[in-house]
């Protein structure tokens, strides 16, 4: 029997060609798309038919600790997006131990993370909006 392997330190995540670090505990990124891939219609005589979707948008959600220089950088292109609608950048999510790759030519910070401080080191989560999301969910191993 095979044994698999997935390493969460070999998931490598780019914001603009900038490798991001500082990762929260737990589950650090999710990424999908906005649509399902078809919709299903049952017509009355049993007859099923489907419609392909040409929405190939997504979303990302990355959730970094308070003290990541990744905030800084987010911060930064989150910053120079309102100033000059400039912060359009590629996104890249690959998982170097599997085969899983996620891949956003156009991607935009929707909405800065929310803070909040206190006796603990708390997550920032930040929101992308992703114009076309090239999909492979591969396996580890």
């Amino acid at each position: 029997m095979a044994v698999l392997t997935y390493d969460p330190s070999q998931v490598i995540i780019s914001v603009g060609g900038i490798p991001m670090s500082g990762f929260a505990d737990g589950t650090f990124v999710s990424i999908m798309r906005s649509e399902d891939a078809y919709s299903k219609i049952n017509g009355a005589d049993g007859v099923t038919s489907r419609a392909k979707s040409s929405d190939k948008s997504g979303e990302m959600t990355l959730t970094l600790a308070q003290t990541s220089p990744s905030n800084d950088v987010l911060s930064g292109i989150a910053l120079a997006d309102e100033l000059t609608n400039g912060g359009v950048v590629p996104i890249i999510v690959k998982d170097a131990s599997g085969r899983t790759n996620y891949f956003s030519g156009n991607g935009w910070i929707r909405k800065t993370p929310e803070a909040a401080f206190g006796k603990e080191v708390d997550n920032r989560e930040w929101t992308f909006d992703l114009a076309d999301l090239d999909v492979f969910a591969g396996g580890n191993g």
